[in-house]
């Protein structure tokens, strides 16, 4: 049997985990092949982008592929441009085209670490901006019988955090492409952090594309220089009742009103109010200046970032009663396994 291949270069983590065989996809047609062979060998087999929202709890005993399929298109109508995205192009290199082409849009979501391939599974969001608003339609492979399919925005059945891909076609399929449709009518959001201060009436998309850059930088570690997967949990959404019981303690604690009436909370905010920012365990660490991140500080295992994330997520059940989600996805020696229930 081959020796072991490093996974160390290719997550954000920077775990020192390992697989038994690693494949880089450039065409649909190599991906579909790789995975054949790899079942054939009877082997599990891990899909992979930039490695940015995973954490590597042990070696993965199978084949690793890496889709790496590229390729911007770009038309337009009169009222919309259109792009046409391979799967596995960098997902702020992507902003950064758009607003090249004076496509704005995208801006909100920039410095997003990981490719576009990853961004609909996600529903990535940042800013007051979610994937879902700018997303048209996703070309998905049937691992299967290499056949290709595209499922409509409708179709990904996304929610905050969550798609279809985290569920119906989790297993056997991959994301090859994804359809941008993006109004030449363009608005900017600006009801997040320091972008409140930008004047609606004037700024540019360049603008708030700096100021995303900005905050992003000043809060948020470098993967390329601390391992790390953004942000770690998910915002908790809770109902009235348990957000007016928090409040009566913090009367200005973050709060995001929901269409249905429930509350989102700021994850990040609950763990900096139980001390926990810059809290170390072993080789692995909350990061001093966002909460929501946590850190390998050098040699720490997917074991050891566990273990920190269910300190974390107890001692805010613990003071809050509300037990956060992970939103970094748990690979285990088989494949993917429930994070909560990992926690728990």
């Amino acid at each position: 049997m081959a020796n072991p291949v490093s996974l160390h270069p290719y997550n954000t983590f920077h775990i020192a985990a390992s697989a038994q065989q690693l494949v880089i996809a450039t065409t649909v047609e190599q991906l579909h092949a790789a995975w054949q062979e790899a079942r054939h060998q009877q082997h599990d087999v891990l899909l992979m982008g930039e490695g940015s929202n995973m954490l590597f709890l042990e070696d993965f005993g199978g084949t690793v592929i890496l889709n790496r399929i590229m390729g911007i298109a770009l038309t337009e109508t009169a009222t919309d441009w259109h792009l046409h995205v391979g799967a596995g192009e960098n997902w702020h290199q992507l902003v950064c085209y758009s607003l090249e082409q004076g496509i704005m849009g995208l801006e909100n979501l920039a410095l997003i670490p990981g490719c576009v391939g990853s961004s609909p599974i996600q529903n990535i969001g940042a800013y007051g901006v979610e994937l879902k608003q700018v997303c048209e339609y996703v070309d998905v492979l049937d691992l299967e019988n290499g056949k290709t399919f595209r499922l409509s925005n409708e179709a990904c059945q996304f929610g905050y955090r969550e798609s279809v891909f985290k569920h119906h076609y989790r297993q056997g399929y991959a994301v090859i492409a994804v359809g941008f449709k993006l109004t030449k009518q363009w608005q900017p959001v600006l009801a997040y952090g320091d972008l409140r201060n930008l004047d609606s009436t004037t700024v540019t998309a360049k603008e708030v594309f700096e100021a995303v850059c900005q905050m992003r930088r000043s809060k948020l570690p470098d993967p390329a220089v601390t391992g790390n997967a953004g942000s770690f949990f998910k915002n908790p959404v809770v109902q009235p009742a348990a957000f007016e019981k928090i409040k009566e303690e913090f009367p200005t604690v973050p709060a995001y009103p929901q269409p249905d009436g429930a509350i989102k909370l700021a994850a990040g905010w609950l763990i900096d109010q139980c001390h926990l920012k810059g809290y170390v365990q072993g080789a692995a660490a909350v990061h001093r200046h966002q909460a929501l991140v946590l850190i390998n500080q050098g040699g720490a295992s997917g074991a050891e970032i566990k273990a920190l994330a269910r300190h974390v997520r107890e001692t805010v059940a613990e003071r809050f009663g509300i037990w956060l989600e992970p939103e970094v996805r748990f690979i285990a020696a088989h494949g993917e396994v429930d994070a909560v229930g990992a926690l728990a």
